[in-house]
């Protein structure tokens, strides 16, 4: 899906740019004539002369435009813009299944995907998700690649495919890390989810930025850990043992809001060894080796990050056990270890977690 064309393409701008390319042509500028000759595949092997002498037509112009912008045909380049263009507005849920498993509609009210463009924002309740994506128009069924540039999922990709009928809208989306769905349906352990939406405005979206990469430079720099990698190395203790196995929350304050009851059911913290992921709706919000040292009070706890917005970095914390049921204080990546939890921070995790069964 490679094309150069600008956020918001306009078709009546993409007409313009091949009659005056034409028009350009027909008053014999050299670039006008040799993009013909680039792009054109009947041109190809004329000369700037020969160029000169063709009879092109508006038809070819727009032939022009279209390869130029990584498209084989004007009408390839048109149906792409349509669609694109048709997705732009407000979209809410009404169906959500991931993994096979279908997700009360109670839940989706608070969520909602906004397009502008190529540009995307995705708000519900376990985070905002700000990025870029493209479309591929030409296959069956049309597919969709996202990039994520701010949020839980910052740096990674997914790929999906979906198809767009007036204002209802399907997407079938493999998760970070999963493979790109071929049909409109999941089962259990696909890492595939399928979404139903239907628009609520056309408006254009404000705010929809698409978000703020890093720098290079920052990104290179904070990417260096704030401990040793080596210290996280594949060495289990009985307190990581203790830690295995799948558990079910019991509760979530992540930036300073608390997590509503109906979406805890959907998450999952899986833990082998020294490596952890927790899981809200099929999407993996962290995924990290642990380190932990329980002969300070409270017991301390280390992540480093394999992926996500934090890949390469650590995050500090602390834990405890109620009962059977533990509890983990998590600060954000290169920020100090909480004392106590006794009041965590905007940029603090608290989670509790029972034994899953």
């Amino acid at each position: 899906m490679t094309h150069s064309l600008p956020p918001r393409p306009n078709l009546e701008h993409l007409r313009g740019q091949a009659k005056s390319l034409l028009a350009a042509w027909r008053s014999g500028d050299r670039d006008a004539t040799q993009a013909f000759i680039d792009f054109l595949p009947k041109a190809r092997d004329l000369t700037v002369a020969a160029a000169r002498r063709a009879a092109f037509s508006l038809a070819d112009a727009q032939s022009v435009i279209a390869r130029r912008n990584g498209f084989p045909s004007w009408s390839n380049l048109t149906r792409h813009v349509e669609i694109l263009r048709g997705l732009e507005g407000e979209w809410r849920f009404e169906s959500l299944q991931v993994d096979g498993q279908q997700l009360p509609a109670a839940m989706l009210g608070h969520s909602r995907l906004l397009f502008d463009g190529d540009r995307f924002r995705m708000e519900s309740p376990e985070g905002h998700y700000d990025g870029h994506f493209a479309i591929d128009t030409a296959r069956k069924p049309m597919r969709l690649d996202i990039a994520f540039v701010e949020g839980p999922e910052a740096g990674n990709s997914s790929y999906g495919i979906f198809q767009l009928n007036g204002d209802a809208l399907t997407i079938c989306l493999g998760l970070v890390g999963s493979s790109r769905p071929t049909a409109f349906k999941t089962t259990a352990g696909s890492g595939h989810a399928l979404e139903e939406l239907r628009r609520t405005s056309t408006a254009r979206p404000a705010g929809v930025s698409g978000g703020v990469a890093r720098p290079r430079e920052s990104a290179r720099a904070e990417a260096v850990p704030s401990s040793d990698p080596g210290q996280f190395g594949p060495a289990t203790s009985p307190l990581l043992q203790q830690l295995e196995g799948e558990w079910s929350p019991v509760r979530l304050v992540a930036n300073g809001a608390e997590m509503g009851a109906e979406w805890l059911a959907y998450g999952l913290r899986m833990a082998k060894g020294n490596e952890v992921k927790v899981v809200f709706g099929g999407q993996v919000m962290v995924h990290a080796k642990v380190r932990i040292d329980d002969s300070t009070s409270p017991t301390s706890i280390d992540y480093l990050h394999l992926a996500g917005a934090g890949k390469g970095k650590v995050s500090h914390g602390i834990m405890e056990w109620i009962g059977s049921e533990v509890v983990f204080l998590m600060a954000g990546p290169g920020q100090p270890r909480p004392a106590d939890f006794a009041s965590p921070s905007a940029t603090q995790t608290l989670s509790q977690w029972r034994p899953r069964g």
